[in-house]
This record gives C-alpha cells, sequence and structure tokens, in this order.
C-alpha cells in the first residue's frame, strides 16, 4: 500500500484573497455596518482586507480561522469608532424614549410593541457596558458567532468570552428586570 502525500496547506495569495473576499466580506460588512454604519463599515472590512495582506500574504492558511482572524481585525478597527457608537447609542435611546412617551403604550400589547418600547433603554444598556462586554454579545448576536468563534475573532481565551457573555447579559437582564414590563421566559437576553 502506497503512501499518499499529505496535501499542501493553502497559501494566501491574490486568488485565495479574492475567494475569502467573495466567500467573507458581505457578511463582514453586515456586522461591522451594525455597529458603525453603511459607509464607515465599508472602510473597516477594506482596512481588515488590507491587514490580512499584509500581514499574511503568502502563508500557509485555513479559511474558517482566517475568517475569525479578519472578524478580530474588524474589531481591533471598531474600537476606533467605540466612542462615535456609544455617542449613536444615546441618541437612539433619546430617539425612541421620544417616540414612547408621544405613543399610546396601552395600545402595545403585540411582542414587536414590547421590543419597540425596549429599543431605546437596551441601546442606552449597551452603551453602558463595558467594551469588552460590548463586543462579545454584539459579535454573539449580530454575527451570529459561538463563543468559540469570538474566542477567535478577539484572540482571548474561550473562558474569558463565556465570562464576557454572562456578565453583559446579566446586566442587562438587571436592568431589564428594572421595567415594568412582564416577559416571557422565551427572552433570549
Amino acid at each position: 500500500m502506497a503512501l499518499t502525500p499529505e496535501a499542501a496547506p493553502a497559501v494566501l495569495d491574490e486568488s485565495a484573497l479574492l475567494d475569502l473576499y467573495e466567500s467573507t466580506a458581505e457578511r463582514l460588512h453586515r456586522y461591522v455596518a451594525r455597529r458603525v454604519g453603511p459607509d464607515a463599515a465599508q472602510d473597516v472590512v477594506s482596512e481588515a482586507f488590507l491587514v490580512l495582506w499584509d500581514q499574511r500574504a503568502g502563508q500557509a492558511y485555513e479559511a474558517d480561522a482566517v475568517r475569525a482572524w479578519l472578524y478580530g481585525v474588524a474589531t481591533n478597527l471598531l474600537r476606533g469608532h467605540v466612542r462615535a457608537e456609544e455617542r449613536k447609542l444615546r441618541a437612539w435611546s433619546k430617539e425612541y424614549a421620544a417616540r414612547t412617551d408621544e405613543a399610546d403604550i396601552g395600545d402595545r400589547v403585540s411582542a414587536a410593541a414590547d421590543a419597540d418600547v425596549l429599543a431605546g433603554p437596551l441601546t442606552a444598556w449597551l452603551a453602558e457596558l463595558r467594551v469588552e462586554e460590548r463586543e462579545v454579545l454584539l459579535l454573539n448576536a449580530w454575527a451570529d458567532f459561538s463563543p468559540t468563534e469570538i474566542a477567535v475573532a478577539l484572540d482571548v481565551p474561550v473562558a474569558t468570552v463565556r465570562t464576557r457573555l454572562h456578565r453583559g447579559r446579566a446586566r442587562l437582564r438587571t436592568r431589564l428586570a428594572a421595567t415594568d414590563h412582564d416577559f416571557t421566559e422565551d427572552s433570549h437576553v
């Protein structure tokens, strides 16, 4: 029985970068856009791919690991936008507070209405979280990343991610419990 040579690892060249861009950029853009808006997101995504090319061109890679690494780069780039993000969340909070003041809350009986009523406070609560907690919560909720994927993206241990998720969720639950709204056990906060 003849031994077969091991498959050579994929090398990040122009073709591989293009394939990676085509398979990843749109999803990465959606995640970043939810954090900083579509215009800034395009810049962050482009810059993340430039960082990838500058740091990893010609090296062996695994597509899944590089995708997670790209999210980590994008998250680091987003840190430059954190102050603007916090200002935006506070502005949304005020906007939603003004809307609910004008609305007849007694007519809001559906789950969608509950979400609308909580949108303002939730954005304010997100802005109050520690940056590290907000990052893991948003990667989990908006990018649909597992704790393992978040750990790779942020280059931190999985246990740290789980701790940050737990603490962030606990803070949000505490704030939610202090409201007068009745929510079912189905809540995913």
